[in-house]
């Protein structure tokens, strides 16, 4: 059985490798300003912060749950720590670890909510989700957060993910997200972390009947998720001039249909990190690609909500032939 299910998810990044190919190739025939070397400048600017967001939610979803404050979360996290350093004066490497730690209480908060006080995952984090909303408006009393940007003092940070050398942009955040996809799938796949959090997924009661702390591994699931979603506030603060309060409701769905095209099951249980980064680069694709070939924003979320509604439906019938069998 388990690796029949082994088989299922190579063959569905195979697949998805395959569309990433043709959608390429589709867009740099539709329109030539497309092969443009800003036009992966772009790509990689919505890469980074949902890639961040997706692998951490990997895990909340690999125990049957879901992180829906991912996404007003990591605006919340990028706001209090520009905050801090913009306006109250606190050096730029205090921010940016103010943000990722404030990831971390939430998501703490989060796995105490769905393990401990045995709250739905989805209600526990939609409410979330509204808190981390307004918090993020208090934090930074509802203004907008410039980090700084050009010759500022502190925005070495941009160097993170962007490298300027004579005019000339590297996008070296690709460095940041490859060493995560590598450190999370050694921790999904050879450590006892990966294993129970899966075992969970699979069938929580049995987990718990083996021995394992079902409590203690779902929290560390959803701290795994606030921590990533600290780092894709970094990186979001990092690719955009400006943040603003009430931005990020949406992102979180873009991580979350990221992970299920890559093959994380909604039900829990099985799912890599290698495939929902392959499920990024489809979301980011079609977000950088589709405006070259004329269709606006509502269009945008029209077809991007269909792929995501075939990757559901796909799910569905794999878990019921896994049943079934």
């Amino acid at each position: 059985m388990k690796n029949q299910t082994v088989k299922k998810i190579d063959m569905q990044k195979v697949i998805i490798f395959g569309i990433l190919i043709l959608l390429l190739i589709f867009f740099s025939f539709a329109n030539p300003t497309f092969r443009r070397y800003t036009t992966f400048l772009s790509l990689m600017g919505y890469t980074y912060y949902i890639a961040f967001m997706a692998i951490g939610v990997t895990f909340p979803l690999l125990t049957g749950g879901v992180d829906l404050s991912i996404g007003t979360g990591l605006i919340c996290y990028a706001l209090t720590g520009g905050y801090l350093v913009v306006y109250k004066g606190w050096p730029v490497w205090l921010g940016l670890l103010v943000a990722v730690l404030f990831g971390v209480v939430i998501g703490l908060f989060n796995g105490f909510a769905v393990a401990v006080l045995d709250l739905p995952p989805f209600l526990a984090t939609l409410c979330t989700c509204m808190i981390t909303r307004g918090l993020g408006s208090i934090c930074s009393n509802g203004t907008g957060v410039p980090w700084p940007n050009g010759n500022a003092n502190g925005a070495w940070f941009r160097s993170l993910f962007r490298l300027k050398i004579n005019d000339f942009t590297i996008p070296i955040g690709i460095i940041w997200v490859v060493l995560a996809v590598f450190l999370m799938t050694l921790l999904l796949n050879h450590t006892k972390v990966g294993r129970y959090i899966l075992a969970i997924g699979s069938n929580k009661e049995a987990a718990r009947l083996c021995g394992i702390n079902v409590v203690a591994y779902q929290i560390s699931a959803y701290v795994i998720s606030g921590f990533f979603a600290g780092l894709a506030g970094i990186a979001f603060a990092a690719s955009f001039a400006t943040i603003q309060p009430g931005l990020g409701a949406g992102f979180e769905l873009d991580a979350i249909g990221a992970a299920i095209i890559g093959g994380v099951s909604t039900a829990g249980g099985y799912g890599t990190v290698t495939g929902t980064i392959l499920g990024v680069l489809v979301i980011s694709l079609l977000k950088t690609g589709l405006p070259y070939v004329g269709l606006q924003a509502n269009w945008q979320q029209i077809i991007i909500g269909i792929v995501l509604i075939s990757a559901i439906m796909i799910d569905i019938i794999r878990n019921k032939r896994a049943r079934a069998s």
